[in-house]
């Protein structure tokens, strides 16, 4: 029972720590990682399968 408590502690440490721009930040919200969002592999041509333009 002592290790059951101690991993959802830390499960829910893990959780706070990774959404503390989300939680705490106002108008904060998760990193668009899209690759239409990346100027990169727009400058490398580089779509998504799903992006509209792909099946034009």
């Amino acid at each position: 029972m002592e290790t059951l408590l101690f991993t959802v502690a830390l499960l829910a440490l893990a959780v706070v720590l990774l959404g503390v721009k989300i939680f705490f930040v106002k108008g904060g919200k998760f990193p668009n990682t899209h690759i239409h969002a990346n100027p990169e592999m727009k400058k490398r041509g580089i779509t998504c399968a799903r992006d509209e333009k792909f099946y034009e």
